[in-house]
């Protein structure tokens, strides 16, 4: 008999999992993008109230398996789980998505945090942001010789010398190139996901010439087991 597992999701691979998975199973969301209603198993949107209040959920869900399958960004959450295994006493298991690698003639660089990424765009016009939502708070800021485009879920409102693009991935490689043609693109601005869905950007830049600026990825807890892909975890499920 399989263990009853909370998975907490928000990526592609969470969700194909999701799929697989059984009706005593939850999936859990925290509700920043669309809310999946054809999956076999329950699905939560929400947070927990921290490390505690996951590890409270975990005891009275009667959960045997918690899975971290967020974002390799999202730092807080998989530090959450971990501490939340350990009070809970069950086993975490984590997807841990490598991240892209250059390709001979990238011009790829590395930044810590937005005070970084600034100092770097300095000279350059026209930056498209995949970062999600973070450049939205800085729309104020952006210098006169600058125009941003800005991809994340949810579109809003046009401000001066910004487009903001509500998208979700998969993109294709056809779309990005419309994309970066229309906006002029000069250079890319994203996290190192390490994603197939949101990749064919980095093509589009390398055969453009433009580069790409990274945020550097955090540093994410180790738990019990990791997984580098998709199909080892599901191998280890047995499903």
């Amino acid at each position: 008999m399989s263990p009853r597992i909370l998975l907490l999701g928000g990526t592609t691979e969470a969700l194909r999992l999701a799929r697989r998975l059984s009706p005593e199973a939850i999936y859990s969301l925290a509700g920043l993008g669309r809310v999946p209603d054809d999956l076999p198993c329950q699905v939560r949107v929400g947070g927990f109230g921290g490390a505690e209040g996951l590890a409270a959920f975990i005891r009275e869900q009667g959960i045997e398996l918690l899975l971290d399958m967020t974002h390799p960004y999202a730092a807080q959450i998989s530090a959450n789980a971990a501490r939340a295994a350990e009070l809970s006493g069950v086993a975490c298991w984590a997807l841990r998505r490598p991240g892209w690698q250059p390709g001979t003639g990238d011009d790829w660089r590395e930044v810590d945090d937005w005070s970084g990424l600034v100092a770097e765009l300095r000279d350059f016009r026209r930056p498209l942001f995949t970062l999600g939502r973070e450049p939205l708070e800085h729309l104020h800021e952006i210098p006169p010789h600058q125009y941003w485009a800005v991809r994340c879920l949810t579109a809003q409102e046009a401000v001066p010398r910004a487009k903001i693009i509500g998208a979700r991935g998969p993109f294709d490689l056809h779309g990005e190139r419309a994309l970066f043609a229309l906006l002029g693109i000069d250079v890319l601005v994203s996290k190192n996901s390490g994603s197939q869905s949101t990749e064919p950007k980095l093509q589009v830049a390398r055969e453009l010439n433009v580069p790409v600026l990274l945020l550097r990825r955090p540093e994410l807890p180790s738990v019990e087991r990791e997984f580098v892909s998709l199909e080892a975890l599901a191998e280890a499920l047995q499903l």
